[in-house]
């Protein structure tokens, strides 16, 4: 008889809370009060882990928001979501933590976040939250 032992990856993953929204700075937006702007990033080579697996899943997050007094400083924040290279984290989850991480910091009129993952057992996904 022989017994099936399930495939596991012996890697160390972060906790969600791990990432920290301190390092993203926001810059004072010159023109508010005077029109609104849509904004929109593109972070093609988003990375985070599996938190079942511990395997890599890789992903676009665009970011479309319009500011109200303040705006991203793009190097900081692009530092914010490398902290998410590690971290054990579900797609729909990835999402809404960015969503109210940037909320909190620059505190937007409006603020769309979508992910695109790439496939997984043939499987894509993609998920969005608005706020």
């Amino acid at each position: 008889m022989s017994t099936t032992k399930r495939n596991t990856i012996n890697y160390k993953t972060f906790d969600p809370l791990s990432v920290k929204t301190d390092m993203i700075e926001a810059i004072e937006y010159e023109f508010k009060g005077q029109r609104d702007i849509e904004i929109t990033i593109n972070q093609p080579e988003f990375t985070s882990v599996c938190p079942m697996t511990g395997l890599p899943d890789f992903g676009n997050i665009t970011i479309k928001y319009i500011p109200n007094n303040k705006i991203i400083e793009l190097k900081t924040f692009k530092f914010y979501l490398l902290q998410y290279r590690n971290v054990g984290i579900f797609y729909e989850h990835v999402v809404n933590h960015i969503l109210n991480d940037l909320v909190k910091v620059i505190s937007p009129k409006q603020m769309e976040i979508t992910g695109n993952f790439t496939a997984r057992g043939g499987i894509t996904t993609s998920v969005q939250a608005k706020y």
